[in-house]
């Protein structure tokens, strides 16, 4: 089931398990530099998700595969891994999972995946995917491509890697496409905060980042909660941030570095994520209708993209 490499790694480092083989990047215009190593240091920091952390972010994102898709014959490429929490939970549920970072994020992720037989671990980006198109059942990028300069571009590297009967998942920020006026007048005001934190310092923006979590999304996703338990359910999901209400600190933490630490994100419409993926020769698209917004499957039924 395992694939060879296409280009042989300049060396592979022995992690706290497993190897980690390193590729040579190629010089590209679609990697910034900057945003890579911003988010090494992301992972690097947010790296001990637990079970229950891990599986329900996972049972959230992969609502809309069943066991068609996710099964031992499954061979998969998690591109942009981060932290790894992705192929750990998709990890009892296929064959084998190749998992891949261009930052210093694959250690975050070979640390988790300790005691993971069914991985290997791939230090390389989206332009330099060291493996011959057509050869894997399923490539997941989460919340990744959105982060790249052109994100056409990159998810089309993602999906030549894919064959054909295979299929492509992904998640891209959402540009508040099914939000009204008052959630994207906030927006507006975040996005501006988040360029001014986002250009600060490494240590400086990760304090910003933690201080946000406890002194705006705490109080928010409290008050969220408040309106939950006295039996406002309606109106408790219709506040900003009310998707972690049932999340833990750890994640709320975490999420807040994600957010306004990174100084690099495009947002997309959900026709524009399906017009991509289309263009990357893809059908049978379906997107869940449940948050985080949007995260989508496609199905590539050709060899010629």
């Amino acid at each position: 089931m395992v694939a060879n490499f296409n280009t042989q790694p300049i060396k592979a480092i022995q992690g706290k398990e497993k190897p980690v083989y390193i590729f040579e990047e190629e010089k590209s215009a679609n990697i910034d530099e900057a945003v890579v190593s911003s988010f090494g240091e992301e992972w690097l920091k947010f790296s001990n998700f637990n079970e229950k952390d891990i599986y329900q972010f996972g049972d959230e994102y992969f609502d809309i595969t069943d066991a068609s898709i996710l099964n031992k014959n499954t061979y998969a490429l998690d591109m942009g891994c981060g932290s790894g929490r992705f192929s750990r939970y998709l990890s009892s549920k296929v064959g084998f999972i190749e998992v891949m970072d261009p930052s210093e994020a694959i250690w975050a992720a070979e640390k988790l995946l300790c005691g993971i037989n069914n991985v290997r671990m791939i230090n390389a980006s989206a332009d330099s995917i060291p493996f011959n198109d057509n050869t894997f059942d399923l490539v997941l990028s989460i919340g990744v491509l959105h982060h790249i300069p052109d994100t056409q571009m990159a998810m089309q590297n993602c999906v030549s890697k894919v064959k054909p009967g295979g299929y492509f998942f992904v998640y891209l920020y959402y540009n508040l496409d099914n939000r009204g006026f008052v959630f994207r007048f906030i927006f507006k005001i975040v996005n501006r905060i988040r360029k001014i934190i986002s250009s600060m310092p490494s240590v400086l923006k990760k304090l910003m980042c933690d201080l946000l979590a406890v002194m705006i999304y705490v109080p928010i996703i409290f008050a969220g909660k408040v309106l939950h338990f006295v039996g406002l359910q309606g109106l408790a999901k219709k506040i900003p941030l009310s998707y972690y209400q049932d999340k833990s600190f750890f994640i709320i933490r975490n999420d807040a570095l994600d957010r306004f630490g990174t100084r690099l994100e495009h947002r997309f419409s959900k026709a524009e994520i399906q017009l991509m993926m289309e263009t990357c020769g893809l059908t049978n698209i379906c997107f869940s209708d449940n948050k985080p917004y949007w995260h989508a499957i496609g199905k590539k039924d050709t060899v010629k993209i």
